[in-house]
């Protein structure tokens, strides 16, 4: 049976070759380029995907229907075509509600994204992905290396095509590791696509077109900023959907899921921190903290599941405690993620399972810290309480109502049957409106694995309470103190480690980023020849820097002056060597070698004296990595930074037979920071 197989490189998909052998295709793995998934590969999460991507498009395009005929309504005085459009228009607002409840409820998919493990565990909220559409960098891009940096354009086509193939499998990502570093390594180039090819004053006509991840509605924009922050919208979300996947019944993958969700909110909040303004809901501030928050919550669930893991076989009065704690101070952090979630700025936009979930989870918690409470209340060894149990056991217990059963720290068996009692009576009606909150919301209905989770937790809370049942009491109708919040765990975001992934400018041969940039302009390359005779000794002009190598002294007269050298023009090119990149002294040496004819190719800066700022540098005793100080002799080439040094004879010569040279004074070579000598 033949294989499928992938698109090459020049398709733009997904970082396969093609090798055909007979009837078989065999796949062999590109390894130059970068690699998404393949769209065709029917895995749950690229159905959802695919259907996310489908539902985007359906919904763009209703919105331009609806647009038109808004226009169309405002434009027209005829009254039965206003009728007409009106009704038109009732039918796409329908419409689009229908689109935008499938993709909230495509949203509230979370089962798909859970751990395979047959063990029941609560779901945790993973984050779908933003799409986007193929961009065509060529004509824009080539005509810019044109017009801007008067170079090839035909020399760069396998740059760009390389940068757009990394974009086209940035858009399929792998839900893994992988993924992610092709996330970071796309995002890391667009540093230098935007300071090469974005200048701030005029536009190429790109657009990045993205789709909001909750609404489905896109955001169309020229700057870079808004692809990179979309561009680590995904890395968040990939983030998310690895923590959501990890085996949640052993301590690596809780662990693995702790890094992943941690590692989400840091990228949520640098998102936050240094991309404003932008036009997409997903990316709004509000709800951009919200899902810190929500990340943050479900990191620390992910400890308590550990916690609980590591102490299920032997659990002592003081580790239940513990556990209470931590299980209300869960129970806080879902109750300010739901104050968050259910702002009017976000309300509209969250999928209502969203909303629902950390309802159930805000219940669920408390319940537990009732239940933990109550477990360690009634411990066999609960009788033999150390002093600093009791100290904690007195500070869980916030007394604040009348109502309340005035039992804090119970002094003999029949207060703690009491105190264990009331705690799990709270856990069992706290365990009911976790139900009721279930059946309430029709997405979370069909989430089997929560709906196990919340028959597991009440029959357990039902058990504890039956076993210490006895004759009726009055004191079995009061609330049991409320559970004190607190933590042990001082939770830290991990912010995008964009140094992991380092990447290499593909447009590395326009020059050094700094000086050749898309918001630098600079004269037309001239080109200059110069031809000395035997009696001349040099070109008159000497040069400082590296990379590229300015122009730093042109001699009154010389050969350059009459040639066209100007003081502060960038050496671009000798002969046909591109010498952009060339240290100091690898230009030295090739104008030593070029022997009596020398052919240069300049460029002056328009927006910028680099030479002076170089000597102002110098003064101030600081070295610049582009235009640092040096001094060329006549025989050798000095450091960056250094001056040069010849002898008294060889300077007495250069003066004799070099009639373009001017004559300094021993007290004018003691004050410069570096020599001026003639390139010869």
């Amino acid at each position: 049976m033949n294989k499928f197989c992938t698109f090459g490189k020049r398709d733009k998909v997904l970082g396969y070759k093609e090798h055909e052998k007979g009837s078989d295709m065999v796949i062999l793995p590109d390894i130059t380029i970068p690699q998404g998934s393949d769209p065709r590969v029917a895995t749950c999460r690229g159905k959802l995907q695919n259907r996310r991507s489908k539902l985007n498009q359906e919904i763009n395009k209703e919105l331009r229907l609806r647009a038109g005929a808004e226009n169309l309504f405002k434009a027209t005085t005829n009254k039965k075509l206003k009728e007409t459009v009106a009704l038109e228009l009732s039918f796409v607002n329908s419409n689009l509600q229908l689109l935008k409840e499938q993709l909230a409820e495509l949203n509230s998919s979370v089962e798909l994204y859970q751990s395979d493990s047959t063990n029941a565990v609560m779901p945790m909220i993973p984050l779908g992905l933003k799409e986007t559409k193929e961009i065509d960098f060529r004509e824009p891009f080539k005509d810019f290396i044109l017009e801007h940096y008067s170079e090839d354009a035909n020399k760069y086509e396998d740059a760009i095509a390389d940068f757009m193939d990394t974009r086209q499998a940035m858009r399929t990502p792998l839900r893994d590791s992988t993924g992610i570093g092709l996330l970071f390594r796309y995002y890391n180039q667009l540093y230098y696509v935007e300071r090469r090819f974005f200048p701030p004053d005029r536009s190429l006509g790109i657009y990045f077109e993205w789709f909001d991840s909750l609404t489905g509605v896109p955001s169309c924009q020229r700057t870079v900023a808004f692809e990179k922050a979309c561009v680590l919208f995904n890395m968040g979300a990939i983030y998310t959907q690895i923590g959501a996947k990890q085996d949640r019944s052993t301590a690596k993958g809780l662990d693995s899921a702790v890094d992943n969700f941690l590692r989400a909110a840091g990228t949520f909040r640098y998102i936050h921190e240094n991309f404003t303004n932008a036009p997409s809901m997903d990316l709004g501030p509000e709800i951009l903290e919200m899902l810190v928050q929500l990340m943050l919550a479900q990191a620390r669930e992910c400890l308590l599941e550990k916690l609980q893991l590591q102490s299920e076989e032997n659990r002592s009065i003081d580790i239940c405690l513990d556990l209470a704690q931590e299980a209300a101070e869960l129970a806080e952090c879902y109750a300010h993620v739901h104050e968050l979630i259910s702002h009017d700025s976000v309300h509209d936009y969250a999928p209502y399972s969203w909303i629902s979930l950390t309802q159930v989870k805000r219940e669920f918690y408390t319940s537990l810290a009732h239940c933990h409470v109550a477990s360690g209340v009634l411990h066999k060894d609960a009788g033999k309480m150390s002093s600093t149990t009791k100290d904690t056991l007195q500070f869980l217990h916030v007394q604040n109502d009348s109502t309340q059963l005035d039992i804090r720290n119970p002094k003999d068996a029949n207060e703690r049957r009491l105190l264990g009692r009331a705690h799990l009576r709270e856990a069992l009606v706290l365990q009911e409106e976790c139900q009721r909150q279930h059946r309430m919301c029709r997405e979370l209905k069909g989430k089997h694995a929560l709906a196990a989770v919340l028959r597991q937790s009440h029959k357990k809370a039902l058990q504890g309470y039956t076993s210490t049942d006895t004759e009726d009491d009055f004191s079995d109708m009061l609330d049991p103190p409320k559970v004190q919040p607190a933590t042990k765990f001082q939770l830290s975001l991990t912010p995008p480690d964009f140094a992991q992934f380092r990447v290499n400018d593909l447009f590395r041969g326009l020059g050094p980023i700094a000086i050749f940039s898309a918001k630098r302009h600079w004269s037309a390359p001239r080109l200059v020849q110069l031809h000395r005779g035997r009696t001349i000794d040099g070109f008159g002009f000497s040069v400082r820097g590296d990379a590229p190598v300015i122009v730093a002294i042109v001699e009154p007269g010389s050969l350059a002056e009459f040639g066209g050298v100007k003081e502060g023009d960038f050496i671009v090119s000798i002969g046909d060597k591109d010498v952009k990149w060339a240290s100091h002294e690898e230009l030295v040496s090739l104008i030593k070698n070029a022997g009596d004819s020398l052919s240069l190719k300049l460029v002056t800066p328009m927006d910028r004296n680099y030479l002076k700022t170089t000597k102002s540098n110098q003064s101030k005793g600081s070295v610049s990595t582009h235009s640092s100080s040096s001094g060329v002799s006549s025989g050798m080439s000095s450091p960056s930074g250094s001056m040069a040094q010849h002898n008294h004879n060889n300077s007495k010569r250069l003066m004799h037979w070099n009639p373009f040279k001017r004559n300094h004074s021993a007290s004018r070579e003691g004050k410069d920071f570096f020599e001026n000598v003639i390139l010869r």
